[in-house]
């Protein structure tokens, strides 16, 4: 079956297609894309996942064109910010 990886830095954004076997999950897909030979720097005993922005864990079950989103950490807290923007004004 065919799904999609997708994986995005501020200067790069990848969406590899990839075939698997019926009954794989979102970590098979991932190894099998290639994603993390291509960047290294994934680890995915830390990298939060989903499915077409839905968040889920590695070993969810994936289905015909699904898209797996691997995420990449917040460099900063969205409530943090918005704080500190509206103190400034």
């Amino acid at each position: 079956m065919r799904v999609e990886v997708a994986y995005a830095k501020p200067e790069q954004q990848v969406i590899l297609n990839t075939t698997v076997p019926e009954g794989a999950t979102v970590e098979e897909a991932i190894i099998k894309s290639g994603v993390i030979t291509r960047f290294p720097e994934i680890d995915l005993s830390q990298a939060k996942v989903g499915i077409f922005s839905s968040a889920c864990k590695l070993d969810r079950v994936l289905k015909e064109f699904d898209r797996v989103e691997i995420y990449r950490p917040l460099l900063h807290d969205p409530k943090e910010s918005r704080r500190s923007k509206a103190a400034k004004e």
